[in-house]
């Protein structure tokens, strides 16, 4: 039958036979986020406040977030990310998860990225869709683009221009991007060099680029999180966050370079509820399940559903508890394997010195993470906490990875953070 042959190809494989995994990526949620849950009524029982002294703002990094058009029309984005493994042509892959209109795509180049939005000589190509230049994303839709006969290096820059014709609202994007983009008018998607860019910093319909799989060992590792797998204190453009870091010393290692690394964290999500995108169990399929190539995913999320039931005034319907946590976890862990796709767990990092920091949210990190640790449900497990947390005061990240949240690492604890995998997970067999 048909469609029994359809479903013996594994997510990456061409029916040809020819297997490919995704090098980068993004995850889309809706943009922008939807408001937080209503605080109670002056009259009903609500949560202790937390002191005075409690609620004093600590100094706070810049935000990373750069304002963007709410709709594009006539206009080119461009857009630069940095690949994890390499390969000698690629496949862009974009959506319209989020959209509620079709999405005209009147033109889509590609090319390595030079400096300030550049293109390098001689490396623009035309993208191309089953043979045409044009693209119609239907809502909800996913496509991959033909092959695209340009050699990508490991850690190569690419520039990905799109041009919108007609006016659509900006729906389905990577908001914080912490990478490059630009949007300037009219269909400059093969111009070496925009005129009159606007910068910005989102990743716009764009989901993802695959490279063919260099043997049958290659394969994409996918980490799954929120603002702290996003990145979200890191140096913008730097790629600093830790899944970045991680593909810079997977491709230092000659026997682990066939390893693409693809970060999907959302800053803002949770494992149980939506908050900024879809709860992690609602994403999981798309985000994890959906990508080509893909062994195994990192997990580490939580924070935000513990950080959120903790805060003052929160309704009820915001609480958690550590079982419905946990109970999570092993619905992702059973999709995942079902998938032949193992799974490492990350545990949370210390939160102290939040202004909500308090007692009850530290005993459900400690009891999250011990179940983490102990459990055996994962196929490995990374200490994020011991790598991240100091030493004089073990519920407090150190304080030089503490750009002044008390919760997002920095760049250094970024690459504490990548230096916490073991590497010979990937060795063994």
């Amino acid at each position: 039958m048909w469609w029994a042959a359809l479903a013996a190809v594994p997510v990456g494989a061409e029916p040809g036979g020819e297997r490919w995994i995704e090098s980068w990526g993004t995850a889309l949620p809706l943009q922008p986020p939807p408001p937080p849950p209503a605080f109670r009524p002056p009259d009903a029982p609500a949560r202790p406040a937390a002191p005075q002294a409690a609620l004093a703002r600590p100094p706070q990094p810049a935000s990373p977030f750069v304002p963007f058009p709410a709709t594009l029309h006539d206009q080119t984005v461009r857009m630069v990310l940095r690949t994890s493994v390499g390969g000698d042509r690629f496949r862009l892959e974009f959506a319209n998860a989020n959209g509620a209109q079709v999405v005209e795509l009147g033109a889509v180049h590609a090319g390595l990225a030079g400096e300030n939005g550049s293109v390098a000589a001689g490396s623009d190509r035309a993208v191309t869709f089953g043979g045409k230049p044009t693209l119609t994303l239907q809502p909800g839709a996913r496509v991959f683009s033909d092959p695209i006969d340009l050699r990508l290096a490991p850690l190569s820059r690419v520039a990905v221009s799109i041009y919108l014709p007609v006016a659509t609202p900006a729906t389905t994007v990577d908001a914080l991007g912490l990478m490059p983009a630009f949007i300037a008018a009219g269909d400059q998607t093969g111009a070496p060099r925009l005129s009159g860019p606007q910068a910005v910093s989102s990743f716009f319909w764009l989901r993802g680029l695959s490279v063919p799989a260099a043997d049958a060992a290659a394969g994409t590792i996918v980490t799954l999180g929120d603002s702290i797998t996003e990145g979200y204190a890191t140096t913008a453009g730097a790629n600093r966050a830790w899944p970045d870091l991680l593909a810079q010393r997977l491709q230092a290692d000659p026997d682990l370079a066939h390893w693409g690394v693809v970060n999907v964290g959302i800053s803002g999500n949770r494992v149980l509820r939506p908050g900024v995108g879809d709860a992690a169990l609602a994403r999981f399929s798309e985000d994890v399940l959906t990508r080509p190539g893909v062994k195994w995913v990192l997990i580490l999320e939580g924070i935000n559903d513990i950080n959120m039931a903790i805060m003052p005034g929160m309704p009820d319907s915001e609480d958690v508890t550590a079982s419905a946590l946990i109970a999570a976890f092993d619905q992702l862990i059973d999709r995942a394997h079902l998938h032949g796709i193992r799974v490492a767990g990350g545990t949370l990092l210390p939160t102290k010195g939040l202004p909500f920091y308090s007692a009850e949210g530290e005993a459900l990190r400690q009891e999250l993470n011990t179940w983490i640790r102990t459990s055996g449900r994962f196929d490995r497990v990374i200490d994020f906490e011991a790598a991240t947390r100091d030493p004089a005061d073990p519920l407090r990240l150190r304080p030089d990875f503490d750009p002044g949240d008390h919760v997002h690492p920095n760049d250094a604890g970024n690459q504490a953070m990548a230096d916490a995998f073991d590497l010979a997970w990937l060795k063994s067999k």
